[in-house]
């Protein structure tokens, strides 16, 4: 009209708006991807729980290997008489059913630890994760009780070797048999840390199970 020219409407940038498209329209000061965030709190949680699966097979194994191996012979007074005394693990079914409960717990232990790390580097679980969580949390408990019930009947047998049986003439069998007592009180005394930290694992289970 009147002879002026206008410029083409798509012709006309803004300089402001060409500097956002140079700029790439990215905004350093935002507020950090949750997303992002929820995956490194994730990792960090998946890394935990393996360090606490590893040390509970490390307890376990200890406990295994120290009862495994309490055996001594020595003499003891009685009346006046040396008599020879012969002491083994496997004389008292609580300290087999502790070694029996030990190992079931290290091979368990030992399980979660390779599916724990097969998700952290795959990415993924082996079984769908919802099914798998519901089953370590309750394998977790079952070991969990069963070793605090294995370290207290230990611990009871190993009472009464140290004390005797009060109104008897029978003797504190730990003074002749001081290598047995020690190794049979370490052995308990790592049943009870597998049983704590087996009970931490079930924190971690409740943990994922409440994001399902």
């Amino acid at each position: 009209m009147n002879g002026q020219k206008t410029a083409p409407d798509g012709g006309i940038q803004m300089p402001d708006t060409k500097l956002a498209a140079e700029d790439g329209g990215a905004d350093t000061t935002g507020p950090p991807d949750s997303a992002a965030s929820e995956r490194r709190n994730g990792r960090r949680a998946e890394a935990a729980e393996a360090a606490v699966r590893l040390a509970c097979v490390a307890t376990s194994v200890v406990a295994v290997a120290l009862m495994a191996t309490a055996e001594e012979r020595a003499e003891i007074s009685l009346y006046g008489f040396r008599l020879p005394v012969y002491s083994k693990w496997s004389f008292s079914s609580s300290f087999k059913y502790l070694v029996g409960m030990s190992a079931a717990s290290a091979v368990h232990s030992l399980i979660q630890l390779f599916l724990c790390l097969v998700k952290v580097v795959k990415k993924s679980s082996v079984i769908p994760a919802k099914n798998q969580a519901w089953l370590i949390f309750a394998g977790d408990q079952v070991f969990a009780f069963a070793m605090m019930s294995a370290g207290s009947a230990a611990s009871g047998v190993t009472n009464l070797n140290r004390t005797g049986i009060q109104h008897t003439a029978l003797p504190d069998f730990c003074k002749p048999l001081h290598s047995f007592c020690g190794r049979v009180a370490v052995s308990v005394a790592f049943a009870f840390f597998t049983c704590f930290l087996l009970a931490t694992s079930v924190v971690f289970d409740v943990i994922k199970l409440s994001r399902y």
